[in-house]
């Protein structure tokens, strides 16, 4: 049913009764052993790309559905509920269980796939209910590092286009990651990321026990770090971890909006507070009330308005623009800033009692130069993150490629890699990314030294192919030629480009 390589096999199968059917695409990179289907990647209706798959979970046959497709897959696929009880799950998945018991009908899928008696952390699949878009997850499981291994989710609907359940692929069995795997002399488990941050390097898990240790307190945490590096997504890693987590999460971009708005935007306004203040209109801080404030660039803030939100830290109340009475406030505040505060404060450019109120729990953030191990890891994750949203098939990356990506420098940090991922995989072709898809990019200046690395690596590659056609040829230059399709006359082009004797 499913084509070898990297085409798609359609096949219509049916769901409900005799007059509803439903072309399904599931695509697949190779073959297992067994000569089974593997490397599953999009399950979508290729009429309507854009479509989430139309699937009710209630109705038996309609699951028959899934169970057709995932019955002969070697991946770990399950259909859940929106309460993530197991519907489906196929033998792969109940596999990595290495038990010879059949888990209970309907089990929640952190007890079955993690082994846990409580629900994950901040489970990243849960988007998948909020917006009908396929997600890329990498659960983190709880604080003891168990975690369940997803790793995408694709919303399924019912006939009013409404996401009832999902279809989970996960993780082979043996990439997941169990408690067990803890590292020399009991220290924590290593996993690969902590709600929609990604990493495996020393830095990143330190960052991720302080997150979770920071996520049950309700004090204010500054995040410092690079442009680029996630502190937002830090931020709501923290948010979905916290006892807040049912509450709103409300972001304030500081640096963009000029102080009065600001503060009205912040605060809140009554009418007839100025121009164009035609009705009552509640601060954000209201807005966030029993859940958590993100207040991003928080440097780029002035004086004046940084005296109003020491204000509000101190009493815990704020009073609307043009208003006579205060509002008391309940609102998490979390912070963050592409700058050295603390240089900041020695240049008297920024209140040093009010560091001390948004300080209370430091994070930072490294940059990515400073934790370079993780660039493949990221890369896989863009490039499989990519794919699925442009309804691609899963392309590999060779290593010539990610040791090139690992070492170039990256001054946008992630934000940087991720962009220039999804560029590639949008404008190239093929099975893999390789060096030569990096130089075909449109290249800013600030990649300037990445393009200048790829060049090198192509280069490098290509005398390479060179020397080996003339030792297969003997040296019969005219012959080497031919084997490497390309004219006599390119050929002695390139044998003294690369100085080939």
């Amino acid at each position: 049913m499913l084509a070898n390589g990297f085409e798609f096999q359609v096949s219509r199968v049916w769901l409900l009764n005799k007059d509803e059917t439903l072309n399904v695409k599931l695509g697949t990179q190779s073959l297992d052993a067994n000569e089974r289907p593997k490397d599953a990647i999009a399950l979508s209706d290729p009429e309507s790309p854009n479509k989430p798959v139309s699937l009710d979970p209630i109705i038996t046959a309609r699951v028959e559905a899934i169970k057709q497709l995932a019955r002969g897959l070697s991946d770990r696929v399950a259909v859940m509920d929106q309460s993530f009880n197991v519907v489906y799950a196929n033998e792969a998945a109940w596999s990595v269980q290495q038990s010879t018991h059949t888990p209970r009908p309907h089990a929640k899928c952190y007890e079955a796939f993690a082994k846990r008696t409580d629900p994950c952390g901040a489970c990243p699949a849960t988007k998948v209910f909020e917006t009908p878009e396929v997600q890329c997850v990498s659960c983190s499981g709880g604080g003891d590092g168990t975690a369940c291994g997803m790793q995408q989710a694709f919303p399924l609907t019912d006939a009013k286009g409404s996401v009832v359940s999902m279809l989970v692929l996960f993780q082979p069995a043996s990439k997941s990651v169990p408690a067990e795997t803890a590292g020399d002399n009991g220290a924590a488990p290593l996993v690969d990321g902590l709600g929609d941050l990604i990493g495996r390097s020393p830095i990143m898990q330190q960052l991720f026990d302080m997150t979770r240790l920071v996520a049950e307190s309700s004090a204010t945490v500054l995040i410092q770090g690079e442009s680029g590096t996630g502190k937002e997504l830090l931020a709501k890693t923290i948010h979905a971890l916290s006892p807040r987590r049912d509450r709103p999460f409300v972001v304030v971009d500081c640096g963009s909006l000029p102080e009065t708005l600001l503060e009205s935007e912040l605060f809140g306004h009554v009418k007839g507070a100025f121009t164009g203040a035609v009705a009552n209109k509640r601060g954000l801080f209201d807005e966030a009330d029993g859940g958590t404030i993100f207040l991003d660039e928080i440097a780029d803030t002035t004086p004046t308005f940084q005296a109003k939100l020491l204000r509000v830290l101190q009493e815990g109340e704020i009073k609307p623009v043009g208003g006579t009475r205060t509002v008391k406030i309940h609102a998490r505040v979390i912070s963050a800033s592409n700058k050295d505060l603390t240089e900041l404060v020695k240049a008297k450019t920024f209140r040093q009692d009010l560091y001390y109120r948004l300080a209370v729990l430091p994070l930072y953030l490294p940059a990515l130069r400073e934790r370079r191990e993780d660039i493949p890891l990221l890369v896989r994750h863009f490039v499989a993150a990519s794919c699925a949203r442009h309804h691609q098939p899963v392309r590999q990356v060779d290593e010539r490629t990610l040791r090139l990506l690992r070492d170039a420098p990256w001054p946008g940090n992630v934000r940087q890699l991720q962009h220039y991922i999804e560029r590639a995989v949008v404008t190239t072709v093929g099975p893999s990314l390789t060096c030569q898809d990096l130089l075909d990019q449109s290249l800013g200046a600030e990649d300037e030294s990445l393009r200048s690395a790829s060049r090198g690596a192509v280069a490098q590659t290509e005398r390479t192919r060179i020397v080996d056609a003339l030792q297969k040829t003997a040296g019969n230059r005219l012959k080497a030629a031919k084997l490497l399709r390309i004219s006599r006359a390119s050929l002695y082009n390139k044998l003294r480009a690369y100085s080939i004797e």
